[in-house]
């Protein structure tokens, strides 16, 4: 991690010009639109097509990262994939949740992909946000890393018990306060009723459950960007390349949750792994601040904690699929066990 001055917030680096940033922008949205536009007739995606869009995703930041290695060294190109490999892990998350979630509001298959691009975007959006957040936090608080250390450590430990107590399992959608509000204020229709989400019942506006499902899937995101931005901030103090990291990561989640919908359900121990690895970054960024204060205080260099990261990644894939391998594959019963 570069160095940066507490006292003084112009030194608050980025590679991310005016222009930079518009093509970026203009590059999402334009990606966001593609996928609306596959999506705009409700179908059941196949294998096939789920493995060809993802190969696309995957390309596509690993081009890029490759371009900001050639264009801006090394440092900054170990920088982002780092970021990208630690935003693309809590985005599997992000995905087993919304599986959930799709199983719970009971989603008919031809609505899933919707379903998740709509959460994809609302994602970016609340990133977008969190991200500028940050950023200003950065600039103007002297605290700021070791509030984003205490953030990530807190998230970790919510994490690993929530592993160890199964408690991530519980989604009764009745007890939402999400659905309860929207339930309050308009009526709720018991079918699908395609992509709408609203419909016209005896003379009133009701929702739909697809407009629950949304909202459900919605408050979620929140959830994720509160500990996400944090953590690629404590890789990269760049919020062009934060930005980066995160959409990036979350562009291919609608096709990549189709790749692994199975697998996601056998990956039994990767909350353990997160929960250490938002603690680990915890600890990195809380010794940046300790060596803004007191120089002696050592710092992990990012290619460190890039080999940590793949570790622990390694690590919790392996004994997942270890502690799986003689269960049947069938979601409802693998999920069950995910804890």
């Amino acid at each position: 991690m570069t160095e940066l001055s507490y006292l003084s917030a112009a030194e608050l680096s980025t590679v991310g010009t005016p222009t930079l940033w518009a093509v970026t922008i203009a590059g999402v949205l334009a990606l966001l639109v593609l996928d609306f536009l596959v999506t705009r007739r409700p179908h059941e995606v196949s294998l096939k097509e789920a493995l060809g869009w993802s190969a696309f995703y995957v390309a596509l930041p690993l081009a890029f990262g490759a371009w900001v290695w050639s264009r801006y060294g090394s440092e900054l190109g170990v920088q982002y994939l780092t970021g990208y490999l630690v935003e693309k892990s809590l985005s599997v998350d992000n995905l087993f949740v919304f599986m959930l979630l799709l199983a719970a509001f009971a989603v008919p298959t031809v609505l899933a992909q919707r379903v998740l691009l709509y959460g994809i975007a609302g994602a970016l959006v609340l990133r977008a946000v969190f991200i500028a957040l940050g950023a200003a936090a950065l600039q103007n608080l002297d605290f700021a890393f070791l509030l984003f250390a205490i953030i990530l450590i807190a998230t970790a430990v919510k994490l690993l018990r929530d592993a160890l107590s199964g408690h991530e399992q519980e989604v009764d959608i009745n007890k939402m306060r999400s659905v309860k509000l929207l339930r309050k204020v308009m009526p709720v229709v018991e079918e699908y009723q395609g992509t709408r989400m609203t419909v016209r019942q005896n003379g009133r506006r009701a929702l739909t459950p697809l407009a629950l499902v949304v909202v459900a899937v919605l408050a979620t995101d929140v959830v994720f960007a509160v500990d996400s931005v944090p953590a690629v901030y404590g890789i990269t103090e760049d919020p062009y390349l934060v930005f980066a990291t995160n959409a990036f990561a979350l562009l291919g989640l609608r096709a990549l949750y189709f790749v692994l919908h199975a697998a996601l359900s056998r990956l039994v121990h990767l909350s353990y792994g997160l929960a250490v690895i938002l603690a680990f970054i915890g600890v990195k960024l809380g010794l940046h601040w300790a060596h803004g204060v007191w120089p002696g205080v050592p710092q992990i260099p990012t290619l460190a904690s890039l080999g940590v990261i793949i570790g622990v990644l390694a690590v919790v894939t392996l004994t997942s699929l270890r502690a799986t391998r003689n269960r049947e594959a069938g979601d409802a019963e693998v999920v069950a066990e995910r804890h």
